[in-house]
């Protein structure tokens, strides 16, 4: 959701200048970050993607390196960003904008050379390693001389950012960031008073509303955390808004987000319609946009610390 526009800022102020960014008359630059959707803000609407990945990290004692590594399903490509081994990545067997924009441009900016590489991509990249899953795994063929590391499907995103890391090397260190990230969940919890708020999560699709259920990735974190879910909304299983369960939508604070553009124009269809605007949360302005990608696609540790960074900044936050 943090979306960088060329023309319409939160301020009304407009154009595009081949002479650089826009700057008030003493000089300061004006943001062109999109902080405000349907008079909601969004949560980290300036956040800086290129400091997703964390720090590099080293294989555990008697491990062989990764070296050059091609990924074959982007899902993968959030455990590799959190173990710090990004700059290894030199190519996705995928379509173009398959890599999740949260990644950053370390990733992002990694080829994409689809499904059945052709001999030039497969002989630029040489890899050492192909990280792949049982799905994707028919990309692997085309890289015969490198070791190819398989993580079994798991719906546990902790289970699986540690199969990634068992599979380069870093056992150790794999379960070492899952627990200074459980840690830090609790410890946060802990300062904000966590288990006193009652956190509604809703997704807007292109024709309904979706509230997430506690099995979902952002159910998840916040559980971590320790925040509660008002009562309607502590079923494992996410469902969809009804006219007869409507009001289930409401809570303490409502975390929205948009599953793109028509969903973007669905959500604010209801963000400023009465029947919405007349419950609780809206009513006190305590509705926040969040990025949809991060906290319902991302289901990754490097994912994980995005949302609990948001709530860290959000969760006493007003709209």
């Amino acid at each position: 959701m943090a979306v960088t526009v060329c023309a319409v800022t939160a301020a009304a102020l407009a154009g595009c200048s081949e002479e650089g960014p826009l700057t008030t008359p003493d000089g300061s630059p004006i943001s062109s970050v999109t902080t405000r959707v349907a008079e909601v803000n969004i949560v980290n609407a300036d956040r800086d993607l290129s400091k997703t990945c964390l720090a590099p990290t080293a294989p555990d004692a008697g491990q062989t390196d990764a070296g050059r590594i091609v990924v074959t399903d982007p899902s993968l490509l959030d455990a590799v960003c959190a173990l710090g081994l990004g700059p290894e990545v030199v190519a996705v067997t995928a379509d173009p904008g398959s890599i999740p924009a949260y990644l950053g441009p370390q990733l992002t900016s990694v080829p994409t050379i689809g499904t059945t590489p052709d001999a030039a991509a497969v002989s630029t990249a040489a890899p050492d390693v192909v990280l792949t899953t049982p799905r994707t795994t028919g990309s692997s063929a085309a890289f015969p001389d490198a070791r190819v590391v398989t993580v079994a499907p798991s719906a546990d995103w902790q289970a699986r950012f540690q199969s990634v890391a068992d599979g380069l090397g870093r056992s150790e260190t794999g379960a070492r960031l899952l627990e200074e990230f459980r840690t830090e969940a609790q410890k946060t919890g802990r300062r904000m008073d966590a288990q006193h708020n009652q956190v509604s999560l809703v997704r807007f699709t292109g024709d309904s509303e979706m509230i997430a259920g506690t099995d979902s990735f952002a159910g998840g974190i916040l559980a971590d955390i320790g925040v509660q879910r008002p009562e309607p909304q502590r079923s494992p299983q996410s469902f969809t808004v009804t006219d007869k369960n409507f009001t289930d939508a409401d809570g303490d604070l409502i975390y929205v987000s948009f599953q793109g553009d028509r969903g973007l124009e669905h959500g604010k269809d209801v963000l400023e319609s009465d029947r919405w605007l007349d419950m609780g949360a809206p009513t006190w302005k305590r509705v926040l946009a969040v990025d949809d990608q991060i906290w319902y696609g991302g289901a990754g540790l490097s994912a994980a610390w995005l949302v609990l960074n948001d709530v860290k900044g959000s969760l006493d936050g007003n709209s």
